[in-house]
């Protein structure tokens, strides 16, 4: 075989490793959150390394469904979450 063909392989092994490793490493939290905001309500789930870090992706996933424009994604994230449920 030619060396660009080895590299390659190599190359994908490499990446399916590292998706793997990453995938299986440590302890992950998972919450789902509620937000409602300007009469919309969206849930969203997200994961992540620690708790606030979940929490943080998950109401900022929520408030990407809900707002429009930087102002009110701001004004949506700065709202307390009407639910939060940690998940196993």
């Amino acid at each position: 075989m030619k060396k660009t063909v080895w590299l390659a392989v190599l190359f994908a092994a490499l990446v399916v490793g590292y998706v793997m490793f990453s995938s299986f490493r440590g302890e992950r939290f998972t919450c789902q959150v509620c937000m409602a905001f300007k009469g919309g309500r969206d849930c969203r789930k997200a994961s992540a390394a620690t708790r606030q870090e979940a929490l943080r992706t998950a109401v900022t996933n929520a408030c990407a469904q809900l707002s429009g424009g930087v102002i009110e994604t701001n004004q949506c994230e700065t709202t307390p979450p009407e639910s939060v449920t940690w998940l196993p």
